[in-house]
């Protein structure tokens, strides 16, 4: 953690994005939270409960970004997250919202019952909503009530998968939005979604400022993917790789079950290969990871069906693992869907492989058992694992801190063992993504043995 001053760096040799969290004016309101004195083993109090905004945690580590600073120039820093001694908000007046947007995740209801307990208990605040169905539940010609929520609501709720408050995809009118949060009081509003839900709330907050409205908006980033730009690690992903690591299991079992088996397994990853890349080396049993960071032939003498013809021959069994966006150079934009806030989805690439897989091994008159299994929508609805839940309580509590605080436009993170402040738009221009030349995909290699696939 460190102290530098806010804004950007000009170093050539690393990505530059500015840190500024934008705020809704300034904290003047003592908060509730008691000042507990804490008194380590030898006896000594630590008076030091609350966190400033000039605390800072360094966003690169590396020895050789420091090394690339000019005399004098401060690191690229990111705002440290915590209970302020001000804040902005009274909490016996304001009025609080959660949504939660896009598919089902792992520790969604998690985070919904953090942000409550949080607010109820730690700040006091007695006017919480939940939004039905995502951001339909502000657009009033689909008429979905308000929930109110207290602890008695949230209270059991983690046990459960999926989200209280149900959700829904697509696009809304923004205007729309801003005027449901306006003529409904609301003035903290915490978003719980994915990348489109971060370019709905970067669009929400720009309008909330063109109208000079004083709500914050904080988001807590949910993906099982893992893809989202400047998070080590966004809930659910712990438990989606815990369930993906038993389909794999049941493949492989599969596999060696019969001769020439062949276990074909299709895990979530749209853009990211973090969950196939993950779960393989939770098992270790899996030949050949296709991830969509990574290009693969399928024909050839270097390609995936000759690769996979020589493995049956040497040991009469195979194990392949799928990100849902891997090889999608085979599929056409003809031959693609749309969702339903337009954009195009992923071919459908274990239907794909597991055709080809056939017709290859058919015209050379060699049988083959191949066993399928895509266990996203199971993965998608469990109730997250005790890892998750841990770390969905953090990300809860950080998230009504800053938004107590005024903080607004922003997205609560974990970054080098510390929760942090990140603008949304900062997230929402990058993507994170699988490095080619990183110890976990170089550790998948050394794991699976698989070449490169590759034609060259």
């Amino acid at each position: 953690m460190m102290k530098p001053p806010t804004g950007k760096t000009a170093t050539a040799r690393f990505e530059d994005f500015d840190t500024e969290i934008p705020t809704l004016g300034q904290a003047k309101v003592p908060t509730p939270i008691p000042k507990y004195p804490m008194v380590d083993r030898q006896g000594r109090v630590l008076h030091k409960s609350f966190v400033s905004d000039t605390d800072r945690v360094a966003v690169h580590d590396s020895l050789s970004y420091l090394e690339s600073l000019a005399p004098g120039e401060a690191p690229l820093a990111m705002e440290l997250a915590g209970p302020r001694s001000q804040i902005y908000f009274d909490p016996s007046k304001v009025h609080c919202a959660i949504v939660t947007c896009g598919g089902l995740c792992p520790g969604t209801n998690d985070v919904i019952r953090a942000l409550v307990l949080e607010l109820y208990h730690l700040y006091g605040v007695r006017h919480i909503y939940g939004v039905r169905y995502g951001f339909q539940g502000f657009i009033p010609k689909y008429g979905h009530d308000l929930v109110n929520l207290t602890p008695e609501a949230v209270a059991n709720i983690h046990i459960f998968g999926g989200t209280v408050l149900s959700t829904s995809r697509g696009p809304q009118d923004i205007g729309e939005i801003v005027d449901a949060l306006d003529r409904i009081n609301i003035r903290l509003l915490f978003l719980i979604g994915g990348d489109g839900t971060l370019r709905a709330a970067s669009e929400i907050c720009k309008e909330i400022a063109r109208r000079d409205l004083r709500i914050g908006v904080i988001v807590i980033p949910k993906t099982i993917d893992n893809d989202i730009a400047l998070v080590s690690r966004s809930f659910g992903f712990d438990t989606a790789v815990e369930v993906a690591t038993d389909a794999i299991h049941a493949a492989h079992t599969e596999a060696i079950g019969s001769p020439n088996g062949i276990g074909l397994v299709k895990l979530m990853g749209r853009f990211s290969g973090f969950i196939a890349a993950t779960a393989t080396l939770a098992l270790r049993e899996v030949n050949y990871v296709l991830i969509p960071e990574a290009d693969f032939d399928l024909d050839g003498e270097c390609g995936l069906l000759a690769n996979l013809e020589e493995r049956l021959k040497q040991r009469s069994h195979a194990l392949i693992v799928v990100a849902e966006g891997a090889g999608e150079r085979y599929f056409t934009e003809e031959n693609r869907e749309r969702d339903p806030s337009g954009n195009l989805k992923p071919g459908n690439i274990g239907h794909f492989l597991q055709d080809e897989i056939k017709a290859y091994f058919k015209q050379r008159n060699l049988e083959v058992n191949l066993k399928y299994i895509d266990p996203s929508y199971l993965i998608r609805s469990m109730p997250a694992n005790y890892n998750d839940r841990i770390y969905c309580g953090f990300l809860g509590q950080n998230a009504v801190h800053a938004g107590m605080a005024g903080k607004t436009a922003m997205l609560v993170s974990r970054w080098h063992s510390h929760y942090v402040h990140i603008p949304i738009q900062a997230a929402v221009d990058r993507r994170k993504e699988v490095e080619l030349d990183s110890p976990l995909w170089r550790s998948v290699i050394e794991s699976t043995g698989q070449p490169p696939l590759k034609n060259l």
